[in-house]
């Protein structure tokens, strides 16, 4: 919160769930902003949420950002119920970071009976009511697809932003401006992450499907003596990409690593990547809570969003 200011009504409030992740943001973000955890997450007899959010009438002609999860479905509920109220208690202006939207591979009808929960959770979001300044901001990082911009309503204002500069700077620092080669596990993750790469060689998997087998196979380029890294926006149990770096290694590939944004692993699937014989590193961030835990753990590598979520803000919504 932007105290030192000449009019106090123009200062900052970072509320978050994800509490470690929103104090590192409020110490990136220059203009001053204050980290407030004034909101009480319980819960009645029956289970239903019993939330309270203490001194609300600070948040009084204030630009409130909250940082919110949605990694289970347990908890969707409680945090649109506080997502509703900042609004009517007179915020000034409203930003929802939201980091991983957690059903977006969940985007599309292919078969008559089939619901797209991904459009069931954006109507959701697109309640949040106007502010004095206009329409909420919600900030997405790595959408699954991104025609899902157009499942949210005019009242809202969704910002898609991506994580790969983070990784592409990694890279730059492990492996030299160039010395490596782009591997996307399938033609989606090319045409939308290719561009974030002008410059590097790139290969292109695909899978294909034998009844339950999946069969990997490599589409395009050639990784014979290379050092790949293997991009794609999220994991889920990762069977996809550790056929992808099987395949790879057996081309001539000299060391397999691996992106994603978001590091979903449900079931702890994560384990079976432990100490993996395919892949010498692999990136995730902090788009999910448990990322911190994964990090403990070769062969992950915990890349932050504090960085490039202070640059989205800044860019715009927290220029002085």
């Amino acid at each position: 919160m932007n105290d030192n200011s000449q009019n106090d009504s123009q200062g900052t409030s970072l509320c978050g769930i994800t509490s470690s992740l929103a104090a590192k943001r409020s110490r990136r973000i220059k203009r001053q902003v204050q980290l407030r955890k004034t909101i009480n997450w319980g819960s009645f007899d029956d289970g239903f949420p019993n939330i309270f959010i203490s001194d609300v009438k600070y948040m009084a002609g204030k630009d409130v950002i909250f940082l919110g999860s949605f990694h289970s479905p347990e908890i969707i509920f409680e945090q649109l119920s506080v997502l509703y109220m900042f609004p009517r208690y007179r915020a000034r202006s409203f930003h929802f970071l939201l980091p991983y939207f957690p059903t977006g591979t969940m985007e599309r009808v292919e078969n008559e009976g089939e619901i797209p929960t991904a459009k069931t959770l954006a109507s959701l979001m697109s309640h949040i009511p106007f502010t004095t300044k206009g329409p909420a901001q919600i900030t997405i990082f790595d959408i699954h697809a991104l025609q899902e911009r157009f499942y949210f309503s005019d009242t809202v204002i969704p910002r898609l932003e991506s994580a790969i500069p983070l990784v592409k700077l990694e890279l730059e620092n492990v492996f030299g401006s160039n010395n490596y080669t782009v591997a996307f596990p399938d033609d989606g993750a090319c045409k939308r992450f290719q561009r974030y790469f002008p410059n590097a060689d790139t290969i292109i998997c695909n899978k294909t499907r034998n009844g339950s087998k999946r069969i990997v196979q490599i589409k395009d380029g050639n990784p014979k003596g290379k050092s790949v890294i293997i991009i794609d926006d999220l994991v889920l149990t990762g069977g996809t990409l550790k056929e992808c770096g099987r395949i790879l290694l057996q081309h001539g590939a000299i060391s397999i690593s691996a992106y994603v944004t978001h590091a979903v692993f449900p079931k702890d699937s994560w384990k079976n990547f432990v100490d993996s014989d395919i892949f010498d590193n692999f990136w995730i961030t902090d788009s999910i809570p448990h990322a911190l835990q994964l990090a403990q753990h070769k062969p992950f590598k915990l890349l932050s969003l504090c960085d490039a979520i202070a640059d989205c803000l800044l860019g715009y919504d927290l220029l002085p």
